[in-house]
């Protein structure tokens, strides 16, 4: 998990076959012991307001150099939608009130799912529209949405699933409980600089552009970072952008004989870079949704080549592009 700085975990299985296929002998087993028994991974959202599996002990970084971002966003479109909806005329006061509650009632190391938490807490009733009038919206819950701000500001964590390892229905813990030890705070340009350092020894050479993209910051941001990390620039073969890398990573890297996998939808790699031809070629289209999520893909010799897929028997199907 840390070699890739982190696995993507929106689709429930996507961290188990994004470790199939880079770990022989791996079980379901082997990432539930890691995340509900030793708790050494958590899962978090940060990144692009994506759900991630981190290590605990970079879990300060992500917090500080991404969650804190995505948490300040959630946090102000819900007190905009709880006053538009009706639910309180105040939606700051109103949040603070149901954050208290859900964080009270989980303060002595217990356990609860969203629906054990919405019939036992009063301050999380309400219901909102996140689209009046399209056949998509309709009258929805609000106290998923608290809970999402109060696990991007770090409060909560994911604990225990109560589904299988293909759906998510977790119960919800408090972080202070839920972490073996206390995750210590992180200056923000620590820890940008610690996650980045991270990032790019995996995924360099980047772009600034790949990395504005892959941490869901602004260029800015990015181009501030690679300076605070002294990246070194380089030459893209195929490209006219510069490419970073890290000071200890500009000699040439020894080749690599044949190989081929395949990747999950969602895998880190396939989203690793928001420039993607040196990868797909002109296949984005076939291989990528129009939100820029990846379908599962079959690698060869670092290129995608082609997508895959089960039957109805669940034998493997390869299809090329």
């Amino acid at each position: 998990t840390r070699a890739l700085v982190g696995l993507h975990g929106t689709d429930p299985a996507t961290p188990y076959l994004t470790l199939w296929a880079r770990l022989p002998g791996f079980t379901v087993a082997d990432l539930d012991g890691a995340l509900y028994r030793d708790r050494n991974l958590v899962k978090h959202m940060a990144m692009r307001r994506t759900l991630w599996v981190v290590h605990t002990a970079d879990l300060s970084a992500v917090q500080a150099a991404a969650s804190d971002r995505v948490a300040a966003t959630e946090r102000k479109r819900l007190i905009g939608d709880v006053e538009k909806s009706g639910i309180a005329a105040d939606g700051e006061a109103w949040l603070e009130l149901a954050a208290a509650a859900v964080r009270g009632h989980l303060s002595e190391g217990s356990f609860a799912n969203t629906a054990t938490l919405r019939a036992s807490l009063p301050e999380l009733a309400g219901d909102w529209d996140p689209a009046p009038g399209k056949t998509w919206g309709g009258s929805t819950p609000v106290a998923p949405r608290v809970l999402t701000v109060l696990s991007a500001q770090g409060h909560l964590l994911r604990g225990p699933n109560d589904g299988t390892w293909t759906t998510s229905r977790p119960r919800w813990a408090a972080a202070a409980h839920w972490l073996p030890e206390p995750a210590s705070a992180l200056a923000a340009d620590d820890a940008r600089a610690a996650l980045l350092r991270a990032w790019l020894h995996t995924f360099g050479p980047a772009t600034a552009t790949d990395v504005k993209w892959w941490f869901g910051q602004t260029l800015t941001w990015a181009r501030a970072g690679l300076r605070s990390i002294e990246a070194v620039e380089v030459a893209l073969e195929g490209s006219a952008d510069t490419g970073y890398v890290l000071p200890d990573d500009v000699d040439d890297a020894p080749p690599a004989g044949p190989w081929g996998a395949l990747l999950p939808g969602l895998d880190p790699t396939v989203m690793g870079w928001q420039s993607r031809d040196w990868y797909l070629g002109p296949h984005a289209g076939e291989l990528f949704d129009r939100s820029g999520n990846a379908g599962p893909t079959v690698w060869w010799d670092g290129r995608v080549v082609g997508a895959w897929g089960q039957d109805t028997d669940g034998r493997v199907q390869l299809e090329y592009v």
